[in-house]
């Protein structure tokens, strides 16, 4: 699972949220955080171990990503360090479907990391998920055994607890995001459609 995330670190600088900020005026350590940390750690780990799942013959590999792949969704490092990640899922599907390996890219929810629960009153935490629902999810998605079929699509955690009867460690079950939660934000990209019905 290539979650390794340094992009929401210091959401607030110098007292100010600089999230929303347009791109040129984002700080450029956030393009390094979420470009040349996250996603190149995502290649080098899917690169490390992908000879060892072709040698067995399985084996799953999971970006971690989000709507803001398809739709503005706060700023624009953001929404292209996701597109990357989608698109990197997609690709690597495609090369390792001959090997009975998958590849996919995982929508979580709003997740209740440290820094986004240091930043709580900038978030509606209503239908925020547990660090923990990912890894169960991800857990269901390997035992599926129609796991190819889902190979290079963009999957939505809480779509695939619900499929699976997975709940939260609260017992709460978040409710998927889809697109048209977003509605408000500036257009869809292309490939935002086949998701909109989640």
């Amino acid at each position: 699972m290539n979650n390794a995330w340094p992009g929401y670190e210091r959401m607030v600088e110098d007292g100010e949220f600089t999230w929303p900020r347009p791109f040129w005026e984002q700080p450029v350590w956030r393009w390094e955080a979420m470009i040349g940390t996250a996603l190149r750690g995502a290649f080098m780990m899917s690169r490390a171990v992908a000879p060892l799942m072709i040698s067995a013959r399985r084996g799953l590999i999971v970006n971690i990503s989000f709507w803001a792949a398809q739709l503005y969704e706060g700023n624009a490092v953001y929404g292209i360090a996701k597109a990357a990640a989608d698109k990197m899922a997609a690709d690597f599907a495609h090369e390792l479907r001959p090997h009975s390996v998958a590849a996919v890219a995982l929508y979580p929810g709003l997740v209740r990391t440290e820094a986004v629960l240091e930043n709580a009153e900038h978030f509606d935490m209503s239908n925020s998920e547990s660090p923990q629902f990912i890894g169960d999810v991800i857990g269901g998605l390997w035992r599926d055994p129609l796991l190819m079929s889902k190979s290079g699509h963009v999957l939505i955690a809480a779509a695939l607890a619900r499929e699976y009867g997975i709940a939260d460690v609260d017992g709460t079950r978040p409710v998927p995001l889809c697109a048209a939660d977003f509605a408000g934000n500036a257009g869809p990209s292309a490939g935002a459609s086949e998701l909109e019905d989640c």
